[in-house]
């Protein structure tokens, strides 16, 4: 089971790194853009991280990018215990403002409730939420 999680972060990385490499064009014309970044770290109750990731998997993402969030990398750490119980994730956001507005927006979504309420019939998914924004420095590759 871990190495399947370490199978898929690689794989989760490899992608991210050689989309950055191969499709220079869209980092480059977010330089001029002054983006924000979400680190989102969520811990599940013992057992739960299935059920959390079959949730981002089959929907959740969609309801970001529907309100205006966009996806930058989702995973899971490489080793145990955290492997077993931790998804983190990053968001790209025009500013904090609209964050915010996205998140209000996301919350009184009628699908995300019916989503939530669907994976949560044997129990709460999250116990803990961390949630840091994130200004780029000027030498990063992700402006």
């Amino acid at each position: 089971m871990i190495r399947t999680y370490v199978m898929t972060v690689c794989v989760v990385l490899f992608a991210f790194f050689s989309g950055l490499a191969m499709d220079r064009e869209p980092v480059m014309e977010a330089q001029g853009m002054a983006r924000v970044f979400e680190l989102r770290t969520y811990t599940t109750n013992e057992g739960k991280l299935p059920a959390l990731l079959n949730r981002f998997g089959g929907g959740e993402t969609d309801l970001f990018e529907k309100h205006g969030m966009r996806g930058i990398g989702y995973w899971v750490p490489s080793e145990s215990p955290r492997s077993e119980n931790t998804l983190v994730y990053l968001l790209a956001h025009e500013s904090r403002e609209a964050a915010r507005a996205s998140w209000q927006a996301f919350g009184a979504d009628p699908d995300w409730a019916t989503m939530r309420d669907a994976s949560q019939v044997d129990g709460r998914l999250v116990s803990n939420v961390e949630a840091m924004f994130l200004h780029p420095t000027d030498f990063s590759p992700v402006q």
